[in-house]
């Protein structure tokens, strides 16, 4: 037979079980909630904008808002591979624009759209390479690296433009950024590509695992034998690529390289990143996150622009959007030290 202090000592884990489960369920709920929450606020916010803003989920504005993003969409998600890794790139906007008038030079000066596509991402390559290079190897700090880039290649884009737009009369070239696929634009097919491959990049390659390993702790993943500084060249050298890709498309778009593009390029990128999820001290990302943080920023300059708000007030609203994902960045991170 068993005494009652043995039969409180075998009720006892049970007991103890039943107060775990009944403090690990509220835990859960809190943390998937977490997770979910900016989806829940975009679902929220697109079905309010929807009931309340004229013309707003009419098809022509759905595609329009598709069309606006499509550039924001394609950079963050190799920004995203950027932040994740604990680095992050001030040039993309002048890169954008850098791109553009050199597509727009070498097209006019030899008539081959294959050629001037291929230069301009050619030297999207070459100034990812170049800054990943400086950061990974020389050790100089990503946002002083980047910065430096950013002024060098918005300056490069300027000089060789002669402060001048680049008008493109290549027929060819032009319907490029204009094609439609069952009536949906080329850039936004161009931009579900990026975010289906960089996804499946993210989280079902060893290119992936170690940026995001990287991001995590980068002296424990050189120890467990991750090439460390390939990796971030890597993914600076993707970004540049990408980067100039977006920049050929909006010249396409625009008919001409303007040297003045992509100005603020880069903070609307980073803001939709962040805002997504994607950790600023790195380890932290997902596609998912990254795609509602664009559509909530296109959202909200779609809805600003159909409501006629002045864009005064519009850089207002951004830097607050930007102010207010750092923010949820931050309370994340406290979370998960607690």
């Amino acid at each position: 037979m068993q005494t009652n202090d043995q039969m409180s000592a075998a009720s006892a884990p049970g007991t103890g079980d039943l107060i775990k489960g009944a403090r690990a369920n509220p835990a859960r709920f809190r943390e998937q909630l977490a997770e979910y929450s900016l989806v829940l606020i975009f679902i929220v916010m697109f079905l309010a904008m929807s009931l309340s803003v004229d013309h707003f989920f009419s098809l022509e504005n759905m595609l329009g808002l598709a069309l606006s993003v499509s550039q924001i969409g394609m950079v963050a998600c190799t920004m995203m591979f950027c932040l994740a890794a604990r680095d992050f790139d001030l040039s993309v906007g002048s890169t954008v624009a850098f791109a553009g008038v050199l597509c727009a030079m070498v097209l006019n000066a030899t008539g081959s759209a294959l050629l001037a596509v291929t230069v301009a991402v050619g030297a999207g390559c070459a100034i990812g390479f170049v800054n990943g290079a400086v950061i990974a190897y020389l050790k100089i700090n990503p946002l002083i690296t980047t910065l430096a880039t950013m002024e060098i290649v918005r300056g490069l884009a300027f000089i060789v433009s002669h402060g001048q737009a680049v008008g493109v009369s290549s027929e060819g070239f032009i319907a490029f950024g204009s094609l439609t696929f069952f009536g949906v634009s080329l850039p936004i097919w161009v931009t579900l590509v990026c975010f289906i491959v960089f996804g499946v990049m993210l989280n079902n390659t060893v290119y992936g695992r170690n940026t995001l390993a990287i991001g995590g702790n980068p002296e424990a993943s050189r120890l467990a034998g991750i090439n460390v500084d390939l990796v971030r060249v890597t993914i600076f050298l993707v970004q540049g690529a990408v980067t100039a890709l977006a920049g050929v498309i909006l010249a396409s778009r625009i008919t001409s390289g303007q040297p003045n593009a992509g100005e603020g390029f880069e903070l609307n990128v980073i803001s939709a990143c962040v805002l997504g999820g994607v950790s600023l001290l790195g380890g932290r990302a997902s596609i998912s996150g990254v795609v509602v943080g664009v559509l909530i920023m296109g959202t909200v300059e779609n809805v600003m622009n159909l409501m006629n708000i002045d864009a005064f007030y519009q850089y207002l609203v951004r830097g607050a959007i930007l102010l207010a994902a750092v923010l949820l960045d931050q309370l994340k991170n406290r979370g998960d030290r607690g």
